[in-house]
Order: structure tokens, then sequence, then C-alpha cells
């Protein structure tokens, strides 16, 4: 392998998993839209398919998203009938995210997009998990380092 300062963008991991983040986006849709969502909406109902009456808090932790992004999100599912958000009576800064019955169906269909994803790549299942997989790994230890502050 050559030495890490002579890569290309092409051979750096971080460029190809950006490149495959805005692919998988673009891949997905055209399957997005007819349900009105997207990418990051389907995330949300998926994971409210999932486990509703999710906290916001545990929906951003879930996906990894600022809450600052999540919250404009749902605000815009909510407007689309698709979520209803409900305060804590015992604490208002609590807010509990409930798909309604056009989001239960809505989140329904979507929940068929990976395997329409799946074989239309035409990868077997065994080779997705590995991959998964390894991306969660990498994900953790991303998660458990420290970022550098400086280049060596």
């Amino acid at each position: 392998m050559r030495d890490h300062t002579e890569l290309a963008p092409g051979d750096m991991l971080c460029f190809n998993l950006y490149a495959i983040s805005h692919a998988f986006t673009r891949f997905y849709q055209p399957l997005l839209a007819p349900l009105g969502l997207t990418y990051p909406q389907y995330l949300v109902m998926i994971s409210l398919r999932h486990t509703d009456g999710q906290r916001v808090g545990q929906l951003s932790a879930d996906l990894q998203l600022e809450t600052n992004t999540l919250s404009p999100m749902l605000k815009r599912l909510e407007a689309a009938g698709l979520i209803r958000r409900t305060r804590c009576d015992a604490d208002e800064r609590r807010v509990t995210v409930h798909l309604t019955e056009a989001g239960q169906d809505t989140a329904a269909k979507a929940a068929q997009i990976p395997g329409c994803i799946v074989t239309c790549l035409g990868l077997p299942l065994d080779q997705i998990a590995d991959m998964s997989a390894g991306l969660r790994n990498l994900r953790s230890l991303l998660a458990e380092r420290e970022p550098p502050t400086a280049a060596p």
C-alpha cells in the first residue's frame, strides 16, 4: 500500500464513505419521493415504526442527528400529518413522538424500501451484513476516540 500522504481522494476511506452516502441518498430518492419523504425523514419514520413513542432525545441519539436538525424535520412531518408530538406533563422539555395512522401507513410502505434496494443491488445478504458490521465498527471507533487536533 502507498504511503498515506500519497493517497488520492478516491483511495481515501473518508472520501469513499462520503461519496457512498451521497450515492445512497440519490439511489433512495425515487423510492422516497412518492411517499413525500426525504432520506432523513425516512430514517425517522423507520425508527418510529420500530419503536413508536420515542422521546426526541432518543431519536436524536439513535439516528445520530443533532436536535437542532431533528426538531425542524419533526415539525415538517407533523405538518404533513405523519407524526404527532406530545409534551410530558411532568417535564415540558420532554417531547414524545408518535406515528399517526397516516404515518403508520407511510412507515409500512417505507419499510419495503430496503428490500427493493437489496434486490436492485444484487448483493448477497451475508455480504451486506458484513459491510454493515464493518461500518458499525468503524463508527464506534470514531465515536470512542478523540479527534486529532493537528496533522502529525
